[in-house]
């Protein structure tokens, strides 16, 4: 829904700026007057300002609908919170802390052998000296 929205709000934006940019402006009748093209107009001398304006009236009127829309679609959204907001799993006994009058708990299995010396056997190959 909010999609769709989105892109009725975006062409009837941009068909109101090119709606606009199509409308002469109030300052051209002196021009038209000296006969620069008020006759060769599609809707007529006088036709092409009342339909202009009307279309122009109506996107605007859908611009704002649309976008007061979406202000209240996006107002009313369901926020997530942040990771920072979330309580920690309590599933896991690893991660809790140990009581204060209990014993520690026992030291995790290495992966390391058992049978593994700490440190490497000498080598027996002593250099001679000269």
């Amino acid at each position: 829904m909010k999609s769709i929205l989105l892109v009725i709000h975006v062409v009837v934006s941009l068909s109101l700026v090119a709606l606009v940019l199509i409308q002469r402006g109030k300052g051209a009748d002196i021009g038209a007057a000296f006969g620069s093209g008020a006759s060769q107009t599609v809707f007529g001398s006088r036709g092409s300002g009342s339909f202009l304006s009307r279309a122009t009236a109506v996107l605007a009127t859908v611009f704002f609908v649309t976008s007061l829309s979406l202000a209240y679609l996006t107002g009313h959204h369901v926020r997530q919170k942040s990771v920072t907001e979330m309580p920690a799993p309590a599933s896991s006994s690893e991660n809790t802390p140990a009581p204060k009058g209990s014993p520690a708990r026992p030291a995790a299995p290495s992966d390391v052998p058992s049978d593994v010396p700490s440190s490497p056997p000498d080598s027996g190959t002593k250099s001679k000296s000269k």
